[in-house]
């Protein structure tokens, strides 16, 4: 959203009034949620991070609640060689001896600074904490981990409490034994440990990298089975620096948390176009394809009605009015990424003929197309039909036909199969389209 003139200097950002429009239609499901945003290091030093403060200060400005948790690999690779003390690990995941648990204090208290320094700035009240209870890892595959931690414990109460105050909880990537002891934690697992045990909808790992590429192709979204899988059968399809975001991103959505993103946090406006747009920026990884689809509610109408319309004009789909769809919106089903509806289809059941449920309004957004969306929204009436004793299933098509027939396993019929009410209406409406069954 901001801008610059033609000699490189920043100009006044400047936003529009659809921009904010844009924001604005997501504030009523985001408000008063938690999100954990996890700052590497490398994100912290770069020239962009006064701007992403001020993108934190928005989030906080419209309610939602904020967490900080940050990493020092950066800042800790270069005190060690600003000091010459070698270090045994650089993330928190390996060996930790003293001479590096000592440079990691040092440099998460540096970084914490500058994040505090940065939030104040822009007239947060914010606070480092103690919130981290940890153990010692201890000897694991024969090897003493020394001085790193595994986490035991969040305090949850303590964050809630700033949080409920107003307040930003800066959580460095460090942990404290029950004699006070201090032990190094891995900061990607730390947003996990603190997402679940604050009950957090969504974890937003800020990093050097654009988001998840695998085998070289960013991926705008992927669901958390599939990138499971990856982990375990092709872990060298993903890059070796994002693997430890990857694992905890799964193992966070496993207890509970929605969403997990992983964005470039040097980019401008990455944060809040990752945030506040269908597309977003960086990765997306959510809760298995099927959970992503629900049941319709009155809430939903205006989207659906927007959603489709461009359809309607191209006679893909029949017009239905705002009206009608409330009335009918228990025959809805949608598909949602990140609280965005991009994806919707109907199943209606007739009095007459209650083995047969007909499957229409499958529309999917275009930016969306070829990612099985579509296949997985018409399946999942299939099973909800199946559920509710039907034996058939039945589609009306004027122009996806063939996706129904060669994806889906439908074959054509005669309108005949049609209940006598459904057949009037469909000789009334004057489309003629095919008629598609499936045996459920």
């Amino acid at each position: 959203m901001s801008t610059s003139n033609g000699s490189g200097s920043a100009a006044t950002p400047t936003i529009k009034p659809a921009d904010l429009r844009g924001i604005l239609k997501y504030v009523p499901r985001f408000q008063g949620q938690i999100f954990v945003l996890a700052l590497d290091g490398a994100v912290v030093a770069d020239e962009n991070f006064g701007n992403l403060l001020v993108d934190i200060a928005v989030l906080r400005s419209l309610g939602i609640r904020v967490v900080l948790v940050h990493g020092i690999g950066q800042q800790l690779r270069e005190l060690s060689a600003l000091r010459s003390i070698p270090i045994t690990n650089d993330d928190g995941a390996g060996v930790t001896d003293a001479a590096t648990l000592d440079l990691a204090i040092r440099a998460a208290a540096r970084v914490s600074h500058l994040v505090l320094e940065g939030l104040t700035q822009n007239a947060l009240k914010c606070a480092i904490t103690n919130a981290i209870r940890a153990l010692p890892a201890g000897i694991l595959r024969g090897v003493d981990q020394q001085h790193t931690g595994k986490v035991e414990r969040v305090d949850k109460d303590f964050i809630a409490h700033l949080i409920s105050a107003g307040v930003v909880p800066i959580i460095q990537p460090l942990g404290y034994g029950p004699e006070g002891r201090t032990l190094r934690v891995n900061s990607d697992l730390l947003a996990a440990e603190v997402a679940e045990a604050l009950g957090a909808s969504k974890i937003i790992y800020l990093s050097a990298h654009a988001g998840l590429r695998i085998e070289g192709e960013l991926r705008h979204e992927i669901s958390v089975d599939a990138l499971n899988t990856l982990l375990k059968d092709k872990p060298d399809a993903l890059p070796e620096a994002l693997r430890s975001k990857a694992a905890h991103a799964v193992r966070a959505i496993e207890t509970g948390v929605p969403r997990v993103h992983l964005v470039d946090g040097r980019a401008d406006d990455s944060l809040l176009n990752e945030i506040f747009s269908n597309e977003g920026v960086g990765t997306l990884i959510y809760a298995s394809d099927y959970q992503q689809i629900r049941q319709a509610r009155k809430g939903d109408v205006r989207f659906i009605w927007s959603l489709t319309r461009n359809a309607v004009r191209r006679e893909e789909l029949i017009h239905r009015t705002q009206q009608t769809i409330e009335k009918n919106i228990e025959q809805f089903y949608v598909f949602e990424i990140d609280e965005n509806i991009i994806a919707c289809v109907t199943l209606a059941f007739y009095p007459d003929k209650p083995q047969l449920a007909e499957i229409g309004s499958l529309y999917v957004l275009p930016f969306y197309h070829g990612r099985g969306i579509g296949r997985k929204m018409v399946e999942f009436a299939c099973l909800r039909a199946a559920e509710r004793g039907a034996t058939s299933a039945v589609a009306l098509s004027t122009q996806s036909f063939s996706f129904f027939t060669s994806k889906l396993g439908f074959t054509e019929t005669d309108k005949t199969a049609l209940p006598e009410a459904r057949l009037k209406s469909y000789e009334e409406s004057g489309r003629n389209p095919k008629v598609l069954v499936k045996q459920l």
